[in-house]
């Protein structure tokens, strides 16, 4: 199910199966552990990289073993590429016009791989976050292997998390009660998606999107510019997906009330050990409702990626909001207009 299912948020809450708990748990796990052996080791300066590799784990859910294998697989590659190439890109001091490039790259790249191979979430959504945050952070350039691998590594143990439900559904009983329901999304993989318009489509939206967000932000001089690109890639409907304006707004409130709950996260200045909790609880929130309804799932999204972001290089609390609600206002509104094109250009070429 997807947040454009036309159904009310309470009627998708109710309609969570144990299943909806196992995939959550699996990838709160898939964080908690890199993120508390940072901690342990006073190195919570790395938890950008560990936080993305976790992201594999938000792959395959509700597949069969073989199929997720696939799935979580091409996502732990894509994820740590693009950790990677924004890693080289900040160690090399590279100018915008590189990162510029390089997201593009992400940008096609990810949307084409997660329509040929049927990727939930659809969207090139944590390719790109991940490219750009680690492109933001200083990087001494001894230090990038270090951080790659970090990333591989983390990448690798949400992978083996992923996987190991195998071992639970061969001691369990799979049917459609209980914990060990049936597996039942097994997309193929379609070579035929790079030709399809609606893809492309998606490819254009995002691309100029994020690269208008990217220059206005950065023109504007207001912190942390990749925000707001990253809100036009969250905004902007993956291919053959409505282009809903109230699904648009879902997905802007979502991530403004998301900012509210950072706030009170963060203001009281809590402890490392309180932030990495908290960041562990939005991480099960979020993939308790990323299928549901996505506008929901950004409430707690965005305290999971201001959370690691805190953690990584702490900023006066005040800023950091300040400058994530501009920015996501500016991205969100830029993928708005877009998705509003998009509507405009189908509904003339509907008329005879």
């Amino acid at each position: 199910m997807t947040d454009d299912a036309p159904q009310s948020l309470p009627a998708r809450l109710r309609s969570l199966k144990p299943r909806d708990f196992e995939v959550a748990t699996r990838a709160a796990i898939a964080v908690a552990v890199p993120l508390f052996l940072l901690l342990a080791l006073d190195r919570l300066d790395l938890a950008a990289y560990a936080s993305f590799g976790a992201m594999t784990a938000l792959y395959g859910r509700s597949e069969p073993y073989r199929v997720r294998l696939r799935s979580a697989g091409i996502a732990a590659i894509g994820l740590v590429l693009s950790v990677a190439l924004g890693t080289i890109l900040a160690a090399s001091g590279a100018a915008n016009v590189l990162v510029a490039a390089a997201l593009v790259v992400v940008i096609v790249g990810g949307i084409v791989v997660a329509a040929v191979y049927g990727l939930f979430p659809p969207t090139p959504l944590f390719f790109v976050f991940g490219l750009l945050v680690c492109a933001a952070l200083p990087t001494p350039p001894e230090q990038v292997p270090l951080r790659i691998g970090l990333a591989a590594a983390s990448a690798a143990f949400a992978l083996a998390i992923t996987m190991s439900g195998w071992l639970l559904r061969r001691a369990g009983r799979e049917g459609d009660d209980g914990w060990f329901q049936q597996l039942t999304r097994s997309p193929r993989v379609r070579w035929a998606a790079v030709r399809e318009p609606a893809l492309w489509v998606a490819v254009a939206q995002n691309v100029f999107g994020a690269l208008l967000a990217g220059a206005v932000a950065t023109a504007l001089g207001i912190g942390h510019p990749y925000w707001a690109v990253v809100s036009v890639v969250a905004v902007i409907p993956p291919p053959h997906a409505r282009h809903s304006i109230s699904r648009s707004v879902h997905r802007i409130v979502g991530t403004a009330v998301g900012v509210v709950v950072t706030g009170v996260l963060l203001f009281p200045e809590p402890p490392p050990f309180a932030i990495v909790i908290a960041v562990v609880i939005a991480q099960f929130c979020a993939e308790i409702l990323v299928g549901r309804h996505y506008g929901a799932a950004l409430v707690f999204v965005t305290p999971l990626a201001l959370g690691v972001a805190h953690l990584a290089s702490p900023l006066p609390v005040g800023t950091l909001l300040i400058d994530r609600l501009l920015e996501t206002a500016l991205g969100a509104a830029i993928g708005l207009l877009l998705v509003l094109a998009a509507r405009w250009l189908t509904a003339r070429r509907s008329q005879p």
